[in-house]
């Protein structure tokens, strides 16, 4: 469980939490083009660019956010049913319910977090919204790639747990920067995926099977180098895992151009133009432009913009289930960026869906609530 309560620890853990480092993340995301059907070719350069130079953002968050670490890892096999037959339920609010909300999300929440982001891409290409598409594509893309990086999967993720302490920075950090011209690998088809959930989950179950390979190494590399800082170290440490580190990198990059592909042709497969040049214009409607924090805790900012004129708006807030659960009717104040503020302490945790409409327009996003 990583949940630690003291400032120096919570800094360590951020450096922990931080998968692949810059470089590896930044790796994943630029090999993703290329991934992508022809038919898609209209997103580069500049979308595509956005999303490699964006690619860690998410972990910037984590010192501004306290709700953003749990989102880059899952400790998959502190669940009693995972040791048992390799598999976890697949609905949050299940798991909360058998485990509890502190259990779950102390041992992080990195699938549904992918989930949450992948939905928000796809209603970003549904609106044609092709700005935030981009944020939501490089959120993407990092999540994909903690989901591959196999100590983001366990709950001996730096070793602790088998007098390996370190591991973590040394494989994620120092050997992918040692090592980082010799990751190279050819791209693969994107696919449209049937079932998001469940490939977000079978990703998780695959890549879990490196975990005791990269210990193993670590091991063998110590043993033979005498120590864990020098080139010896580093050099028997990539010999042994630079295999599978560069088939984890390649599967992320595809997976994250499956998702994109997957949320576009679900989204209708509109063509927008992120290329073009236009002059900046204010929306002639209100748009639901960002759910934050998500997950959320103590509250929920709802950020719209609206325009330089005041609008009449109604917010409603349903359970999974279609329940009404509360309903937000004002008028904004004129200024092109509203946001609304929801206290939370009222509503149990799980999944939410927000509907947001002023005169004929609507629109709508989701939030998750954790406890």
């Amino acid at each position: 469980m990583k949940k630690l309560f003291f400032p120096a620890f919570l800094i360590i853990l951020c450096l922990l939490l931080s998968s692949w480092g810059s470089k590896g993340h930044k790796k994943i995301s630029q090999n993703f083009a290329a991934c992508l059907p022809a038919r898609m070719s209209f997103l580069k350069p500049v979308w595509t660019n956005f999303i490699m130079t964006h690619a860690s953002d998410a972990d910037n968050r984590k010192s501004q956010d306290p709700d953003e670490s749990p989102r880059h890892y899952i400790d998959i096999d502190s669940y009693t049913e995972f040791l048992q037959t390799g598999r976890i339920s697949m609905d949050y609010d299940s798991l909360v319910d058998v485990h509890g909300y502190n259990f779950v999300i102390g041992e992080g929440v990195l699938p549904w977090a992918t989930r949450i982001t992948y939905d928000s891409l796809k209603s970003c290409f549904q609106r044609r919204d092709w700005n935030r598409s981009m944020l939501f594509a490089a959120d993407l893309g990092h999540y994909v790639g903690d989901g591959h990086m196999p100590l983001h999967i366990t709950n001996n993720y730096n070793g602790q747990m088998t007098g390996q302490t370190g591991i973590h920075s040394r494989y994620e950090s120092s050997l992918i920067s040692r090592y980082e011209a010799q990751i190279n690998y050819p791209a693969d088809s994107a696919q449209l995926i049937p079932d998001v959930q469940k490939y977000i989950f079978d990703n998780l179950y695959n890549n879990y099977r490196f975990i005791d390979s990269l210990l193993l190494a670590d091991t063998y590399a110590k043993t033979i180098a005498g120590g864990t800082g020098s080139e010896t170290y580093y050099q028997t440490l990539w010999t042994k895992t630079g295999g599978f580190t560069v088939k984890l990198m390649s599967h992320a990059s595809n997976a994250l151009a499956s998702l994109i592909y997957t949320a576009w042709v679900e989204a209708g497969s509109p063509m927008i133009y992120p290329n073009a040049i236009d002059e900046p214009e204010t929306p002639d409607q209100p748009v639901l432009l960002q759910i934050y924090p998500n997950p959320a805790v103590d509250y929920a900012w709802f950020s719209l913009a609206t325009g330089d004129h005041p609008v009449s708006y109604t917010l409603s807030i349903f359970d999974l289930f279609g329940n009404l659960k509360d309903t937000i009717a004002g008028q904004s104040s004129g200024d092109e960026i509203m946001k609304i503020k929801r206290n939370i302490h009222d509503m149990a945790p799980g999944l939410y869906i927000c509907v947001f409409q002023s005169g004929t327009f609507h629109t709508s996003g989701k939030f998750m609530v954790v406890k």
